[in-house]
């Protein structure tokens, strides 16, 4: 853990203290909308752009980490996203118009986007490999809890102190995070070996830029757009490489890749859809169905490191499996007894559901970018944060729209109707998700 003038895990601290502001704040900003729109005199659809803007931004900037990493060196990259990050933060916390929060916030996604692969490449590639499966799930514990207690944190400070108090108190966690990273990183010498691919970098950008604004406002002309430039980007890509695209050759980094992304579309499907069926369907307020999403998450993520010291020490099927199992388990119950089930038993069924994450889902990314050989796990990491950031979007939208549809056709019962879909379609893809794990696995020992 301290090999050639690093200190592997206060490493893995700052640049976690880094991710986990990044993470906290996109989730605490969303409790501020009303208050904002009568500060400022604006309407929904521009405030939307304080959490649009921010997604934007690390979604372009997730990409081209695989280049950065090769090209700097790490600790001018941890240096540069904090750095950027506090300017934002700054501008934010004093910002007179909603244009400087947008730029604020615009600051602050770049220094999310460098920040979060940075994490995990720091631990792939510095980290024991006895003890990798651990860090991954510490590194998971750190980015896990950020949203679990993000709507609590900016409601607190939001009631007590206003709304630019969610930035002040960040302040004097990245200053403790610099500090650390300037400890525990050392100065290693990497030249700038590449030109930068910048006909990959804006066809790649225009399309998941577009991408994520089609999924939000469901246009389809931006699907179009996003889909020409991607296609644009396959081919840009081949003569002036950005991301080693050859990976997706690889089945098992396919395979684990997977069962990841599903796991990513249940949390932030759940996390719309179970808060808006206790309101809307069994009458809590909105403390109440808040709250309800806070145990499951804690529980969830601090599961994880234990998970990933279990697959160091027995290996990779039973902690995933049984995740997989108690994830699917609990899905399909929801499914079957949703109209039956109270508040309580609807808790205990997600925090069930939660065990399993807490099991397999650092695990899954521990599979997935150990399936890589060395040399691809930086590109592994980009194509690994891209693809949570387009899947996350995806399951928020899909399952508002199933719900939203389900209301309009049946106004008494299509809030129940909406939630039974759309948690069943996560149900099909978990449980296939499952039977392609135990495949692999079997495969695996034949082979």
């Amino acid at each position: 853990m301290r090999t050639n003038n690093w200190h592997v895990m206060p490493a893995v601290i700052a640049s976690g203290i880094l991710s986990f502001s990044g993470v906290l704040i996109e989730t605490a900003m969303n409790v501020t909308f009303p208050q904002l729109m009568t500060e400022f005199s604006v309407t929904t659809n521009a405030v939307q752009w304080i959490t649009t803007g921010y997604l934007l931004a690390i979604a372009v900037i997730i990409p081209i980490s695989a280049f950065l990493i090769r090209n700097f060196s790490i600790r001018t990259l941890f240096m540069t996203a904090n750095i950027l990050f506090l300017i934002g933060i700054i501008c934010d916390a004093f910002s007179p118009t909603l244009t400087w929060l947008l730029a604020g916030r615009v600051l602050q996604g770049i220094g999310t986007g460098i920040a979060l692969p940075l994490m995990f490449h720091i631990i792939l590639t510095h980290s024991p490999m006895r003890t990798r499966g651990m860090m991954m799930g510490i590194g998971s514990m750190i980015t896990s809890l950020a949203p679990a207690i993000g709507p609590t944190y900016g409601g607190i400070l939001l009631n007590s102190f206003g709304w630019r108090a969610i930035f002040w108190s960040l302040v004097i966690l990245l200053v403790i995070s610099l500090i650390i990273g300037m400890f525990s990183i050392p100065k290693e010498p990497v030249r700038l070996t590449e030109p930068f691919p910048f006909r990959s970098f804006v066809c790649l950008s225009i399309g998941l830029a577009t991408g994520l604004l089609a999924i939000e406002q469901k246009s389809l002309p931006l699907y179009f757009i996003g889909l020409l430039a991607l296609f644009m980007f396959y081919h840009v890509n081949k003569k002036q490489k950005m991301i080693n695209l050859t990976l997706f050759r690889n089945v098992y980094f396919d395979a684990y890749m997977y069962g990841m992304l599903v796991y990513q579309a249940i949390l932030l499907g759940l996390s719309f859809i179970l808060p808006n069926y206790l309101q809307l369907y069994q009458q809590h307020n909105a403390t109440v169905a808040g709250m309800f999403m806070f145990p499951g998450a804690l529980i969830g993520a601090l599961l994880a490191p234990i998970a990933g010291a279990l697959l160091d020490r027995i290996g990779r099927f039973w902690p995933v499996f049984v995740g997989l199992c108690f994830s699917t388990t609990a899905l399909i119950c929801f499914v079957v007894f949703l109209p039956l089930l109270n508040f309580w038993s609807l808790l205990g069924l997600h925090v069930l559901m939660m065990v399993g994450v807490g099991l397999a889902y650092a695990n899954f990314m521990t599979l997935t970018l150990g399936a890589l050989k060395n040399h691809e796990t930086a590109d592994g990491n980009a194509v690994l944060n891209t693809m949570q950031q387009l899947i996350g979007a995806a399951a928020t939208a899909i399952v508002a729209q199933i719900l939203g549809q389900a209301m309009r056709q049946q106004p008494h019962q299509g809030v129940l109707t909406g939630a039974q879909t759309g948690i069943g379609y996560l149900a099909i893809f978990i449980s296939c998700a499952l039977v392609l794990f135990v495949f692999l696995h079997v495969r695996q020992k034949k082979n």
